[in-house]
């Protein structure tokens, strides 16, 4: 039986909880290592995953990360991400050999990434978009200015506020429409065939 590199693991490994993959999840450079093993698969050499990580962190190519950026994101994952990940069985970490390698654990969680992709409506662009337009209004009503005084300010203020919930509601049902129990549970019922 050949094993696949891009698996190595042949114990089973319980599945994920949600703390795990919310946990995970919520650190860039965890999910610059998923990235990287979701594209190229494993085992991975350590130094090459440091430059990769460095790279997409720093936004350049390989050969412009700085040793001094390469170093910092050397030690975090050396010291921090990559135990932790090998912990919760994310990825197999052998810190003698300097080798990250993937698990069926690495192939649930970049399942979240793909949900998630990096393209992904700009949330934080479109509040922060209303949140300058709705106190430029205050700024025009406040100097006095033609044809928005027309307009009594508490109408502008009901707008932007209607506007802001209907936003957050939005959003906030986008969320719960994607979260990560409904995938997960989509998942398993896939395995299950």
């Amino acid at each position: 039986m050949s094993q696949q590199t891009s698996s190595p693991i042949t114990k089973e490994a319980d599945p994920l909880s949600k703390g795990e993959i919310f946990d995970v999840l919520q650190n860039e450079r965890r999910r610059y290592v998923l990235q990287y093993l979701r594209e190229h698969g494993g085992p991975v050499e350590l130094g090459d995953l440091t430059s990769e990580v460095a790279a997409m962190e720093y936004d350049c190519c390989c050969e412009d990360v700085s040793s001094a950026q390469r170093k910092r994101v050397y030690t975090t994952l050396q010291q921090t991400h990559l135990p932790r990940m090998a912990e919760a069985s994310i990825v197999e970490y052998d810190a003698d050999e300097g080798l990250v390698t993937t698990t069926p654990q690495t192939e649930e969680l970049t399942v979240y990434l793909e949900v998630v992709p990096s393209g992904e409506f700009p949330w934080r662009e479109y509040y922060l978009s209303l949140g300058a337009v709705s106190l430029a209004v205050i700024v025009v009503l406040w100097v006095g200015v033609y044809p928005f005084t027309l307009i009594p300010p508490l109408v502008w203020a009901t707008v932007m506020a209607v506007l802001l919930t209907l936003s957050s509601l939005y959003h906030t049902f986008l969320g719960r429409e994607m979260t990560l129990t409904e995938f997960a549970n989509a998942r398993d019922g896939d395995h299950e065939d």
